[in-house]
């Protein structure tokens, strides 16, 4: 008869071995039955001496083990009113026993049902309330051989509402505000607040800022001559809290006062002839491949720009898209073939003159 092997643990249990009172050394040692319709005898080995007796050894025995689904290795969350149904796999041969319990103590068996079979355990809550968030934790026991498996649970719901909210300060277009968090995060961790304003001529209400984690903000952009309530909303993984505090004074923002001007102000006088700041920078491309130039003019009336190949001015031109945006000139070759290749000139004219500056494009073909 082979010696019975260290005890294999599933992923997400534990394998532990009771200790042996005094009293199961003065317990007769049950001896095994070989006659027809005998039962074959179920005797676990002693863990003095540091390996098991081969006397005391079994035949056709399974330590007991615990298959922890992927999804409740985890914290398991769950919402208030949600049924909670975990079918939790385990073996053990003979057929081991099988016990839940909550934070370390027996089940509510009123609000909690357990359905034990052969190779699983059920664990079923019709309807989820925040009393039963904590931690459960089943243990497979096959005689002094023990495994577990613990899952967290918590049940959440929204949160409650913030305590207050206060219009600290308003300047110019903006509002100040302040906030106190509440009292009941819903038994999670909030996500942040959602901050909103309402003008008192439509009365409709507008989000501003969302999951903001601070208990203050700043709202900007308000309109000239408009008065402004405001109001908060805590959120956690559940969602908004279902009210929200108002801020009792309104936001009133007022038009700013005439600044007088002084007589006889001398306009000064900002024309310059154009000058290119950055030019363009010779450029080697691969056939099809779309290639872009890029320079920079400053100068002042607007200068006219105009793109010039070889020479020739290449505007209208469909291959070639010519962009100017606050200064920044840019030229589009779009799939350029060798034809394309040669001297690229960008051009800037104004009243006050004008000024270009070239680069040499090469087109090749691809290795």
């Amino acid at each position: 008869m082979e010696a019975a092997t260290a005890p294999e643990v599933a992923l997400g249990s534990t394998l532990k071995v009771k200790e042996a009172s005094p009293a199961d050394a003065d317990r007769p040692q049950a001896s095994p039955q070989r006659g027809a319709g005998s039962a074959t005898p179920q005797l676990l080995p002693p863990i003095e001496g540091g390996s098991p007796s081969p006397a005391l050894s079994f035949h056709h025995s399974e330590h007991p083990k615990i298959w922890l689904p992927q999804a409740l290795r985890q914290t398991y969350i769950r919402k208030v009113g949600d049924t909670v149904n975990l079918l939790i796999p385990f073996q053990g041969r003979p057929k081991p026993r099988a016990i839940w319990t909550h934070d370390g103590c027996a089940l509510d068996t009123s609000r909690v049902s357990v359905r034990n079979g052969d190779h699983d355990s059920i664990l079923f809550i019709r309807e989820a309330q925040r009393a039963d968030s904590g931690r459960y934790q089943l243990s497979v026991q096959l005689g002094r051989l023990e495994a577990t498996a613990t899952i967290d649970i918590p049940v959440i719901e929204r949160p409650g509402p913030p305590q207050s909210i206060k219009l600290v300060d308003v300047w110019g277009s903006s509002a100040a505000l302040e906030w106190t968090p509440p009292r009941d995060t819903g038994n999670a961790a909030l996500l942040g607040y959602t901050v909103q304003k309402a003008d008192t001529k439509s009365g409709l209400w507008f989000t501003v800022q969302e999951r903001c984690h601070r208990t203050s903000c700043t709202v900007s952009n308000l309109i000239v001559g408009n008065s402004y309530a405001f109001r908060v909303f805590a959120e956690n993984p559940c969602g908004l809290s279902e009210t929200a505090p108002i801020a009792a004074d309104l936001a009133h923002i007022q038009k700013a006062a005439t600044v007088h001007k002084t007589k006889g102000f001398a306009q000064r006088d900002f024309s310059e002839a154009q000058k290119f700041t950055q030019p363009l920078a010779d450029c080697t491309t691969v056939i099809g491949y779309d290639t872009q130039l890029f320079c920079c003019v400053r100068a002042s009336p607007k200068p006219k720009i105009i793109w010039l190949k070889n020479k020739m001015d290449i505007q209208g031109n469909p291959k070639h898209r010519a962009l100017t945006h606050l200064g920044i000139c840019s030229l589009e070759i779009r799939k350029p073939v060798p034809f394309d290749g040669g001297i690229c000139t960008c051009k800037a004219v104004n009243p006050l003159g004008e000024a270009s500056v070239d680069c040499r494009v090469d087109v090749k073909a691809p290795n």
